[in-house]
């Protein structure tokens, strides 16, 4: 298990991971319009931004690409560990390597939680400080947990 920076020519790599995981595991919690809006939202440009920042990694089993996590600042904008990765130390290889970074500038970290991630964040020390609401097609509401951390007590 290798976490490393992410670079251009694996956008297509981590595009399957975010897409394979979205519409294997978010159907089990959500219509298919927010399934969908995922799906949307994480489009090539969206990774390639995300790589062009210098903030998004990968983290492999050695050829695979097995997931991916990128942040802004304080904001942890996503974590997605393919279904097959799942529960083997994946995602939290990647939180560990997503928060090390940001404790450098900052004492808090956030992130917005999807109904699946919550109680994984919660035991991660993660605390909901509200909720958030997207409106979607066909009357679709997508709520999900924003949630902060501590990294620094005072």
């Amino acid at each position: 298990m290798e976490y490393i920076t992410a670079t251009l020519d694996m956008a297509d790599a981590i595009r399957n991971v975010l897409h394979t995981t979205i519409q294997s595991i978010y159907p089990k919690y959500y219509p298919k319009e927010v399934v969908d809006f995922f799906c949307q939202h994480h489009s090539t440009e969206h990774i390639l931004d995300g790589i062009l920042s210098g903030n998004m990694g990968v983290i492999t089993d050695g050829n695979t690409i097995a997931g991916t996590g990128c942040y802004e600042r304080n904001h942890i904008t996503g974590v997605y560990v393919l279904p097959h990765y799942q529960k083997q130390g994946y995602g939290s290889q990647i939180m560990n390597h997503l928060e090390a970074e940001i404790i450098k500038n900052y004492d808090t970290v956030s992130l917005d939680a999807s109904l699946p991630g919550v109680l994984i964040y919660e035991h991660r020390g993660y605390k909901t400080v509200k909720h958030g609401i997207c409106e979607l097609e066909n009357d679709v509401k997508l709520v999900y947990e924003i949630m902060e951390k501590k990294l620094r007590v005072d």
